[in-house]
């Protein structure tokens, strides 16, 4: 079985999670997401629990797979190897992907971004991101819907939102404006991030 596929996700209180067919949806203080999962896996909700299992077909044909191998004397294959192999691969993906709804409906994500170099700096217009990265002209980047970016100091960026992946397209797309080079370290790079660094020509 999958480590990670099998274990329950714990709706927290003031978050409510409902399915229908292959879709998840959640609702909490954060927003609203939905997420619908590959053909060849189950969510079920129980007793205020979502757990993610491959489908009652799949997992009938595997334990037939076992029996059958058993009832031959030989050694009985575990349910991920007998598991169809999209089932297996998608299985414990799908259940992280339901964590992550349900984690970002009711905490949220953040991630935070440094400016090092000398003159490049943030600003909030309005809603939009200014950045001033030592181009000839100022880089003015529009907040996707779902996504709040916030400056407090001319040297960080702040992004949170309750979509996890949203979150970390944004960071990505922003840091490609101006990624770290190994030289002296100039660029953006995402908190805590290491860069690895360079020597120069010597004279």
């Amino acid at each position: 079985m999958s480590r990670i596929g099998k274990l329950a996700i714990a709706v927290p209180a003031g978050a409510t999670v409902s399915v229908s067919g292959q879709t998840i949806k959640a609702k909490g203080p954060k927003g609203e997401l939905e997420l619908v999962l590959p053909e060849v896996i189950t969510p079920k909700l129980e007793n205020n629990e979502l757990t993610v299992l491959p489908r009652a077909d799949l997992l009938k044909a595997a334990n037939e797979v076992i029996e059958a191998a058993k009832a031959k004397g030989k050694r009985a294959p575990t349910l991920a190897e007998s598991l169809d192999a999209n089932a297996r691969t998608q299985w414990g993906t799908a259940r992280a992907r339901a964590a992550n709804l349900v984690d970002g409906v009711t905490k949220g994500y953040t991630k935070t971004l440094e400016l090092v170099g000398v003159g490049y700096r943030a600003q909030m217009q309005g809603t939009d991101l200014k950045l001033a990265l030592g181009y000839s002209h100022d880089v003015v980047y529009k907040a996707p819907k779902g996504i709040t970016l916030a400056s407090s100091k001319p040297t960080e960026i702040v992004i949170t939102g309750a979509d996890k992946q949203a979150v970390g397209q944004v960071a990505a797309e922003i840091k490609k404006f101006r990624p770290p080079e190994p030289y002296k370290g100039k660029g953006i790079r995402l908190q805590g991030e290491y860069v690895r660094r360079k020597e120069g020509k010597k004279k």
